[in-house]
């Protein structure tokens, strides 16, 4: 009954590199531990036998084998079924944190000069997506992107690396930030099928006009501007649905669409949109999709897999808020990304745990049955599973105090590092290659 889940730690245990043990520990604390105000205090958890400066002591030496990892969590994804992955980005904010190398600007929730931006390093996730509804998502990847790399770059990056070790086709769903020109070329020799969700004021081309004979053949014909009904034309397929959450539905699919930086790429559109007069302002917005792939399932299935999408952004919630990822305020970079390897670890194994815990809600909270337990209630379960199944980790052993600071030896400032700032203008550009 808990084989499953014990093999899965111990090899997982064995990819930690070095300070396995105090990282295993961590993780288990982690896990254990529902609040926690500071970093320093999850060695206060049962679990972890060592004192706390081990936990920052385990981010500094411990090296997560990344690739190994990868391999083992798709090795528990089932083959037999079409597998649904979802990208996204998201921000690990580092407003104040100076010394830290390589921050960059992010999209978030802060507001900095009037504009909804943050400061620190942004990741990217590719998680693969087991059910149709509920909050699951298990990252197979969940990487920080470097300021010479955009989110777009390392998303395709990561999208060939585990299409090359599924073995199968995946169906990739991925959010407006993806739906551009840039994305399609970077993607157009993986062995996956891609759904993107287009931004309301993108235009797009149609089939160019037969060559007259003359100058340079078009590479671009009508335009279709998503904005502008009137430059839609007639579709190729216009149905009408009702569904019981979101009531009557018109989904409208057009052929032959492109990007104009990616003529070579033909899309099919698709747009969902819901009807009637008493929506709200948000509700009555369109989703526009765009359909990149070998053979395209009807378009009522297309949008209800795409809703499973959104699985990830729980699981990006989850993990800031449950497993407290980004609590420590950590001095590198790579410190960053190795307690970041952690974070697809501990959700997969509260995925494999999720059919042997026995729920223990709070007293305000309902009974649920198995099969509809969320991540946070199989964590708030799994101190049964890990008494049961127990640890790899080793005791430690005791070396004594440390000498400390050398005595007369001088501390030196930690270097400050500046903010980096992606991209550039146009006009910058332009200066730059006319000098």
């Amino acid at each position: 009954m808990f084989n499953k889940i014990q093999q899965f730690r111990q090899e997982a245990y064995k990819l930690l590199g070095k300070a396995k043990d105090a990282t295993f520990e961590l993780m288990d604390a982690v896990l254990l531990t529902r609040n926690v105000y500071s970093f320093a205090e999850l060695s206060l958890s049962p679990v972890f036998r060592r004192q706390w400066p081990s936990l920052y002591e385990a981010l500094e030496d411990c090296r997560p084998n990344r690739h190994k990892l990868r391999k083992l969590y798709i090795k528990q994804v089932p083959k037999n079924e079409r597998v649904i992955l979802g990208g996204d980005h998201t921000p690990w904010p580092r407003l104040e944190a100076e010394t830290l190398k390589d921050r960059t600007f992010q999209h978030g929730a802060r507001v900095i000069s009037g504009k909804p931006i943050t400061l620190g390093h942004g990741y990217s996730t590719i998680a693969w997506i087991p059910e149709d509804k509920g909050s699951w998502a298990l990252p197979l990847c969940h990487e920080r992107i470097t300021s010479f790399e955009t989110p777009v770059k390392r998303a395709a990056w990561q999208l060939r690396q585990i299409t090359r070790e599924l073995g199968v086709r995946p169906l990739s769903f991925w959010d407006s930030e993806y739906g551009c020109a840039s994305f399609v070329n970077q993607t157009a020799d993986i062995e996956a099928d891609i759904v993107m969700r287009l931004r309301p004021n993108r235009c797009l081309w149609g089939v160019p006009p037969a060559y007259e004979g003359k100058g340079r053949p078009k590479k671009h014909g009508a335009k279709f501007k998503l904005s502008d009904p009137s430059s839609w034309g007639i579709p190729v397929e216009s149905i009408e649905i009702d569904d019981q959450t979101w009531g009557k539905v018109q989904i409208q699919r057009w052929r032959q669409l492109h990007f104009k930086g990616a003529a070579d790429q033909e899309m099919e559109i698709i747009l969902i949109q819901r009807q009637g007069t008493a929506l709200s302002k948000k509700a009555a917005k369109p989703i526009w999709l765009a359909w990149l792939g070998v053979e395209m399932p009807q378009v009522e299935q297309l949008w209800y897999q795409y809703l499973r999408r959104f699985a990830i952004e729980h699981w990006n919630r989850f993990a800031k808020q449950r497993l407290h990822w980004t609590l420590p305020k950590l001095g590198t970079p790579e410190q960053g990304q190795r307690w970041s390897d952690l974070m697809p670890l501990m959700t997969w194994q509260l995925w494999l745990a999720r059919e042997i815990v026995t729920d223990n809600p709070l007293p305000w909270q309902k009974p649920q049955p198995i099969a509809q337990l969320t991540p946070g209630r199989v964590a708030q379960a799994f101190g049964g599973v890990l008494a049961a199944i127990g640890t790899p980790a080793r005791e430690p052993k005791p070396r004594g105090k440390s000498l400390g600071w050398p005595k007369g030896k001088k501390r030196s400032k930690r270097t400050r590092y500046p903010v980096v700032k992606k991209g550039f203008s146009r006009s910058k550009k332009e200066k730059q290659v006319s000098n």
